[in-house]
């Protein structure tokens, strides 16, 4: 008798702690990055009331009897399945979509979380909500060594970077083949001396640089039509490139030439070293000229210029160099594999740190501290510390939290089965009682 009493009053244990469980779970439904739990039950340990035999002598066997002694919790496994993402917009905030936690500092102890809501402090660190430093690796010079042990992450600002002058151009577009590239140009002479004092069709490109300082300039790139070559096969169209310097003002002072100039052909449309060199050579395609004259001297990139019949359209689509730059704010954007990229007062983006990323053999042996926070234990295993995005980790969503994953359909669910178990084990306790209490009453 006194044993369902005990039965009775282990399931009231065990229900109410699943409804502690199931209260918890719907009291963080709005928490950033907070992972539902679930309670498992185990039996406990069963009396033996008679032990099993085996069949003998024509009699058949007989099955152990036992009576169970109530009900325990066998555990509490935490649901670490991906949340929904919500939109903030805001560049702090970082979501992980798939595997991992981000790595934040308490003191001399590593601790891990999914909530992603990070600010940069007063002293540029990058830190959690609740003011434990973001682990991961400040960019020297824009560059991030991810093998080295992660720290806190600073926002170096003032920090500047400092001027380059112009080296490289990037041409795109097409130089006409045509005899007359466009007829309906007043100032178009056709080919080059033809006849003879036909100074040649032309057309310039201008081109904005930086010198030394970071100051800028404006040079021209003029284009000639100088010829066709018809007595090869195929044909070569030939243009003339002069880098002519920067405008004076008067409108009469031509602008000057700035070195020599360099001649350009093309067969089939794309330009080659050599006209008489085999048109299907990788080696005889025509990649870069060096125009200008030194210290101004510069490296057009011709890979995406063509020569083909129609209108001429070439034009500058990229140049390097740069003014000094300052960063002097905090704006910066998050790329998902974690790199945090600053923008200076010049425009120019660089990589100023990355957050760093840890996986664990077993999550659910990682242990609760609060604050979203969780800390390893001896079967969480360690810390496996990598890139957002490398080695089985999620990749970063910036502008974006993860959600709780509690379903709320699923918890009330839970209520109710935590509520009916508690109210039929306590029905166990009453109707043991009433019968003890018909034991004692035998005695009158």
């Amino acid at each position: 008798m006194l044993r369902s009493l005990y039965s009775g009053i282990s399931g009231l244990n065990a229900h109410q702690r699943m409804i502690d469980v199931t209260g918890n779970n719907i009291a963080n439904v709005n928490t950033t990055g907070y992972k539902s739990s679930q309670v498992q039950f185990n039996d406990t340990l069963s009396q033996m009331m008679g032990a099993g035999g085996s069949p003998q002598d024509g009699m058949a066997g007989t099955n152990p009897a036992q009576v169970g002694l109530g009900v325990r919790v066998a555990g509490i496994t935490a649901n670490f399945s991906q949340g929904s993402a919500q939109t903030t917009g805001k560049s702090g905030d970082m979501m992980i979509q798939g595997d991992g936690f981000f790595i934040t500092r308490s003191g001399n102890e590593n601790l891990y979380t999914r909530a992603g809501s990070f600010f940069f402090d007063a002293n540029g660190v990058l830190a959690t909500s609740t003011g434990e430093p973001v682990q991961g690796w400040t960019a020297v010079d824009g560059k991030v060594n991810s093998a080295a042990k992660p720290g806190d992450i600073r926002m170096p600002l003032g920090a500047t970077i400092p001027p380059e002058r112009t080296t490289t151009m990037t041409l795109k577009g097409n130089l006409s083949s045509d005899n007359i590239p466009d007829v309906n140009d007043p100032d178009n002479y056709g080919i080059e001396g033809v006849p003879a004092d036909n100074p040649g069709y032309t057309t310039t490109i201008p081109v904005k640089v930086f010198d030394e300082q970071g100051g800028t300039q404006t040079v021209t790139a003029k284009f000639t039509r100088t010829g066709v070559n018809n007595t090869v096969d195929p044909p070569v169209s030939s243009w003339r490139v002069q880098l002519l310097g920067e405008d004076d003002g008067d409108p009469l002072t031509p602008l000057p030439p700035v070195g020599d100039p360099v001649v350009l052909q093309f067969q089939n449309g794309k330009p080659v070293k050599d006209s008489a060199g085999a048109e299907d050579d990788p080696e005889n395609v025509l990649k870069t000229i060096t125009v200008g004259a030194a210290p101004a001297t510069y490296t057009v990139n011709l890979a995406d210029v063509t020569s083909y019949s129609g209108t001429t359209d070439a034009r500058v689509f990229d140049t390097d160099g740069q003014t000094a730059g300052a960063l002097t704010s905090l704006s910066y954007t998050v790329s998902d594999s974690g790199e945090i990229i600053g923008v200076y007062s010049n425009g120019l983006k660089q990589t100023l740190g990355q957050v760093a990323m840890a996986t664990f053999k077993n999550v659910n042996g990682l242990e609760k501290v609060g604050n979203s926070l969780f800390r390893t234990t001896v079967n969480s295993g360690y810390a496996q510390v990598g890139e957002p995005g490398s080695a089985g980790m999620g990749q970063v969503i910036s502008g974006a939290l993860e959600m709780s994953n509690v379903d709320l359909a699923q918890e009330f669910t839970n209520l109710v089965v935590a509520q009916r178990g508690f109210q039929a084990n306590s029905r166990i306790i009453t109707t043991s009682d009433e019968i003890l209490q018909e034991l004692v009453s035998m005695k009158r």
